[in-house]
């Protein structure tokens, strides 16, 4: 069974019609890419599968371990194992990522509450192996950071909270080829068996130190064409001119 699972999913925003029927399955283990031109909804699907107020869905579902997520707040459907990393993260003055961290890592333990010292020791590592200053700790959440660091911020969180699922929302925009190479560094750290990560991008760089096992593409609110590691290669030669010529030839 694929840990999520969208099914035939319509969505929109006001009376704008944005996806129109998307259809995508990705296990735990698995490093899924989403690309399309600009407009073609692939940061509304990530609004949408996190429950995104100002989407309504129409049409179709969103299952998580087999379960409809539709009906779940945000928070809920976080605390059930899903994550977003915001392509533009806020800062939240007043509230120090220390504390955040803790709250949000409590809120999804078991026990309702993670020990102190372990909790930190494990902060401390992460924030270390992202090349982060470890006084950031006290700093309020996103407060005055450059965008390569909050972007290392939203990896600090995916490490901290280990979700099932995790969804990356253009997280490289922006970023020096240092700050990617972190970010992807940090990416790379969590892969495994117990992650489902769909990366979402305008840009190939980031796919060359992720290496996804599956790029699809979002064309007009649909994914119009779905392959292996060369697809990445073959749209970065042949760009989405290529992909409209072959959705033409089999229509």
């Amino acid at each position: 069974m694929s840990y999520l699972q969208i099914k035939n999913l319509h969505a929109r925003t006001g009376d704008i019609e944005i996806l129109k029927g998307v259809n995508l399955e990705i296990n735990k283990g698995e490093v899924h890419a989403l690309m399309g031109p600009n407009g073609s909804g692939k940061s509304t699907l990530s609004s949408v599968i996190m429950g995104h107020p100002d989407y309504e869905v129409t049409e179709g579902d969103i299952l998580l371990n087999g379960e409809s997520i539709l009906e779940m707040d945000p928070d809920e459907r976080a605390l059930a194992g899903l994550f977003l990393c915001f392509q533009y993260p806020v800062a939240i003055p007043g509230v120090s990522i220390s504390n955040f961290m803790k709250k949000a890592v409590d809120a999804r333990h078991p026990e309702g509450k993670a020990p102190a010292g372990p909790f930190l020791k494990e902060m401390r590592e992460n924030m270390e192996y992202l090349d982060m200053d470890k006084a950031f700790a006290n700093r309020g959440l996103n407060e005055g950071f450059s965008g390569g660091e909050k972007k290392r911020m939203e990896i600090l969180q995916m490490m901290m909270f280990k979700p099932s699922i995790a969804i990356m929302d253009e997280t490289d925009s922006g970023l020096d080829i240092d700050a990617l190479q972190v970010v992807a560094k940090g990416v790379n750290k969590m892969r495994g068996p117990d992650l489902g990560l769909l990366v979402i991008t305008h840009y190939e760089r980031i796919l060359t130190y992720i290496n996804p096992q599956f790029l699809h593409i979002l064309m007009e609110g649909k994914i119009v064409m779905s392959g292996g590691p060369e697809l990445v290669k073959t749209l970065e030669e042949k760009g989405y001119d290529w992909v409209r010529e072959q959705i033409a030839v089999t229509a």
